[in-house]
């Protein structure tokens, strides 16, 4: 059992409230009771308020980590006569292309570069030209670079050629701004541990009544992860498809209260706030940022390049000692990066903490060099 708290600096699962890790050990409960039902639709509705939805929204909830709803969209939506348009710019827009792969599905992958902001242009270019292109994929926060992708400016050039967009919000529902309906989002695609401060184990997707519907007349890719079943189950017959996490769903429920109560908008705030704060120390401790310009940055992540004294191994090891867990670089930005997230349950106390512990393991590094 791990009883000291550390302060997870990576970008999900997060640090929760304690009301949230309360909600865990609450009585015993079936899922085919009334009781879970009242829960279930209780929990789709507030993750349609957090996604800026109307009446005419509603969400599917999955069990299972953001990965898992994201593979439910992307194998439930698009017909055999369709084609995605997916837009890449690191790990988790490669990995759309990935799941698109294994089921078969038609696409074409615009590759920007890792860490390269969208080009409307080329998008549009595309948009233009393929007439075969029925949905468009995006990453609204590319965890892998921190990177905050143009969400409401894709959705307008996919509204305009009359396309369905699908976005990954995994990393920026709760903590990013997004509005389904402004930002022409057709599906939106979350999960519980990251900005919205649940426990993992359960994601969703988030779309209008209209969409969920049409999903009747196209034919299955998987089983488990099909979305409209899904839908079917939870809206017809308020029951879940499958054996839910009766407990995790529990504490999501606290969290979205807590999340509705604070607002997004004041959540985006004080993760801006933090970030803020963090990005200031490290500037004067010299840190190189990966993202130069701080448009194109979240305010949930910070990638960093290591300084060359050190390993990343050899600086998360100190720092975990000292109460702190930092994240690696992903891929071809392992053995030169390192990420820092400010989501979560963290606080201005933690941040000023994190810069002793950063400051006494490099100097240890120091001398340990001699």
């Amino acid at each position: 059992m791990i009883y000291k708290r550390y302060v997870l600096m990576n970008p999900g699962p997060v640090l929760v409230d304690r009301r949230v890790r309360k909600a865990l050990t609450g009585a015993d409960l079936c899922h085919r009771e009334p009781e879970f039902a009242e829960l279930m639709t209780s929990v789709r509705d507030k993750i349609r308020l957090v996604c800026e939805g109307d009446a005419d929204y509603t969400s599917v909830l999955l069990m299972g980590s953001g990965t898992a709803a994201l593979e439910a969209v992307l194998s439930s939506v698009i017909p055999e006569s369709g084609k995605l348009l997916i837009l890449s710019n690191g790990h988790y827009g490669e990995r759309i292309t990935e799941i698109a792969r294994v089921h078969s599905i038609s696409h074409r992958e615009v590759k920007f570069g890792w860490a390269v902001s969208y080009s409307l242009d080329q998008v549009e270019a595309v948009l233009g030209s393929d007439s075969k292109i029925t949905h468009v994929a995006m990453v609204h926060h590319e965890t892998s670079t921190g990177m905050l992708n143009p969400l409401n400016d894709v959705g307008r050039l996919v509204s305009l050629f009359h396309r369905s967009l699908i976005v990954d919000a995994i990393s920026s529902l709760g903590g990013e701004l997004l509005n389904v309906r402004d930002d022409s989002v057709d599906w939106c695609i979350g999960t519980a541990n990251k900005c919205i401060e649940g426990i993992p184990g359960v994601s969703f997707v988030c779309g209008s009544y209209a969409a969920f519907r049409a999903l009747a007349t196209v034919p299955n890719r998987t089983f488990y992860l099909d979305l409209h079943s899904n839908y079917v189950a939870q809206q017809a017959r308020k029951a879940p498809l499958f054996t839910p996490a009766v407990q995790v769903m529990c504490a999501l429920d606290v969290a979205l209260d807590l999340l509705l109560k604070e607002s997004v908008i004041a959540r985006n705030a004080r993760y801006g706030m933090l970030a803020e704060q963090l990005r200031h120390g490290l500037k004067i401790r010299g840190f190189e940022f990966l993202l130069q310009h701080e448009q194109d940055r979240s305010c949930l992540l910070t990638a960093l390049r290591l300084p060359q004294d050190c390993s990343y191994a050899d600086l998360h090891d100190r720092l975990k000692r000292r109460g702190f867990v930092v994240y690696a670089g992903q891929e071809a930005l392992a053995r030169s990066y390192f990420r820092l997230s400010t989501m979560g349950q963290i606080t201005r106390a933690d941040i000023d903490a994190f810069f002793n512990a950063l400051d006494e393991a490099r100097n240890e590094i120091r001398e340990s060099i001699g």
